[in-house]
């Protein structure tokens, strides 16, 4: 019996196009303007024409005199094209976090620290001057339905700060949202400026089949921020800027993925498959020729193993990490013995590599360490006994409990909650004392996936790859410092449920707001103002998180899980 054909998936429908999607006549004027113009038609497949990639990947925004387009620090997915008007870029010094809608972490008073006794008997409340907004920013609907922040007092940043004017046919943003990386400078609208809106999968089909703009982001990429990433890595620091100019001009830059990863997590969870997820991509394959150092930019890798028919992860690599110089270092020091790459490395979600040629790891890194800081020879046998750096901490931890955190995409955590059921009494002091500290309202719940005696709780784990602040449309979520926790500015929050939705863990909830009287507070249609809330790490209390301080059994800690060695200490 034949069954009739399913419609074949396609790259774009109604409703997987950016915003609206484009009419005809928007998109040949893109067609008129550079890039675009200078682009072959023919060198895109048919199944991906460069007139769909700009009809259902790219739309045009709208922004006035003081609208803020991006803001230092914030994640952002897309790449803009400036087609009239101006935007200004804020050098130096940064803008306050309070003119960007976020929250500036102050330390309580002796005063303050005492009230905590004397919380609210409701939970939810919101004092009104939390609700009002701050001094220095606002939002507004915009007509193209967009929420947008806007600058109150652009003269006194102009006057302030130094910054640096971007006119018609600039590209801005491309660098953090092909890397997944933090946006590296706040840029607003110097006057009413028309820009278009590239979403990550147009610019990257975009980089793919048009070589003359893959080059110029390229060398973007490399002239403004290559250099400033590896200088930030011990074994780049020694160089002189010749050595690091040639280091420069031979990196590759490659990914690995999907960039959505989260959202494909999260369906997973849900059907109860996670662990029956898509097979990773090979970066590098045990036994791989040994072709250069490859060198995490953004993301997460597994470095795994055979063993017997499958293979045993060894350990997790992430951003500012490294792979091969150990077997590099091995070859140089002994080019008789010469080996291979000796493990395997996965993508695990999406990740963005960078790969030095082995010849100048050679030429220029090696000869800078002194004999006893490089790394220790390999062992032929490798099978038998793994370098130290891997071996200890991922035999302590046990395979069963590292599969269990790759599955659950743990590694992505700075500072998991991690409770020990067998100690746990189940007292609650934790969800009290968390409560405490924040007016009533407990910020986590003791609850979630468990692995042997080990519970990891729905609490925010402060990511290092935080797809929750992708698409806030205020800045409300973000980092309080480079790397640091994730907070939420109540006043800013405007309750879009962006945060929550992205959350690949579900620790973001949205909760209907109270006066201190216990009323829900009503908006002007009368319906209930939500607020997004989740732990914030006590950022703002004296002693650190109140849940691990207040647990009388040792029985909670909150762990950087790509600290192994530190994880499996507490396991034992």
């Amino acid at each position: 019996m034949i069954t009739a054909p399913s419609p074949r998936p396609e790259r774009w429908d109604d409703s997987t196009s950016f915003g609206n999607g484009l009419s005809d006549e928007e998109v040949d004027r893109l067609l008129s303007v550079s890039p675009f113009r200078e682009m072959e038609p023919d060198a895109f497949p048919k199944r991906l024409p460069l007139r769909g990639i700009l009809r259902h990947d790219t739309q045009i925004r709208k922004y006035k005199a003081g609208e803020i387009v991006v803001r230092q620090g914030d994640y952002g997915t897309s790449a803009f094209l400036i087609l009239s008007g101006e935007v200004r870029v804020v050098l130096k010094p940064e803008l306050p976090p309070r003119v960007l809608g976020r929250k500036e972490t102050v330390r309580p008073s002796v005063f303050k620290v005492l009230s905590q006794f004397w919380n609210s008997k409701h939970s939810e409340t919101r004092k009104p001057y939390e609700l009002k907004g701050d001094e220095g920013v606002a939002s507004r609907q915009a007509d193209d339905g967009h929420v947008k922040v806007f600058l109150q007092d652009v003269p006194r940043v102009l006057g302030k700060h130094q910054t640096a004017t971007i006119g018609p046919g600039e590209v801005f943003g491309e660098i953090s949202a092909l890397g997944r990386v933090p946006r590296s400078a706040t840029i607003f609208a110097e006057n009413d400026a028309e820009l278009l809106e590239i979403r990550w999968q147009g610019l990257r089909d975009l980089l793919k089949y048009d070589k003359h703009l893959k080059a110029r982001i390229d060398q973007v990429y490399r002239e403004r921020a290559l250099a400033s990433h590896l200088l930030q890595m011990p074994i780049f620091q020694k160089l002189s800027p010749e050595n690091l100019q040639k280091i420069i001009d031979e990196a590759e830059f490659l990914t690995f993925g999907e960039y959505d990863w989260s959202g494909d997590y999260k369906r997973l969870v849900k059907s109860g498959a996670a662990s029956s997820a898509p097979k990773e991509p090979v970066i590098i394959q045990e036994g791989d020729y040994l072709n250069g150092l490859i060198l995490i930019r953004a993301g997460f890798a597994r470095l795994s193993q055979k063993y017997g028919r499958g293979q045993r992860t060894l350990n997790y690599l992430g951003s500012g990490q490294n792979y091969g110089l150990d077997e590099i270092a091995h070859n140089w020091r002994h080019k008789e013995d010469a080996l291979p790459f000796q493990y395997t490395l996965t993508a695990i979600g999406y990740t963005h590599v960078i790969v030095i040629p082995t010849n100048l790891i050679e030429e220029l890194i090696l000869p800078t360490f002194p004999e006893k800081s490089l790394p220790p020879l390999i062992p032929k046998k490798t099978a038998d006994k793994l370098p130290e750096r891997n071996n200890a901490a991922a035999a302590q931890i046990g395979s069963d409990m590292m599969e269990f955190v790759a599955e659950h995409r743990f590694f992505n955590g700075t500072a998991t909650m991690l409770i020990d059921l067998e100690r746990c009494t189940r007292c609650d002091d934790c969800v009290t004392a968390c409560a405490s500290t924040h007016n009533n309202n407990p910020r986590f719940l003791r609850n979630g996936p468990i692995n042997g005696k080990i519970m990891v709780a729905n609490a925010c784990m402060h990511c290092i790859d935080p797809v929750c602040m992708i698409g806030c449309p205020t800045g409300a979520i973000h980092r309080n410092s480079f790397e640091g926790e994730v907070m939420i500015n109540q006043s800013t929050c405007i309750g879009c449920q962006s945060c929550a939705n992205n959350c690949p863990y579900d620790a973001i909830r949205m909760v209907e707001v109270r006066d201190t009287d216990g009323e829900v507070i009503l908006d002007a249609e009368s319906k209930s103002i939500l607020k997004a809330t989740k732990c914030d790490l006590c950022a703002d209390q004296f002693g650190g998180p109140a849940c691990e301080r207040a647990c009388p059994h040792d029985a909670l800690v909150r762990i950087n899980m790509n600290d192994l060695r530190t994880f499996a200490k507490w396991l034992k």
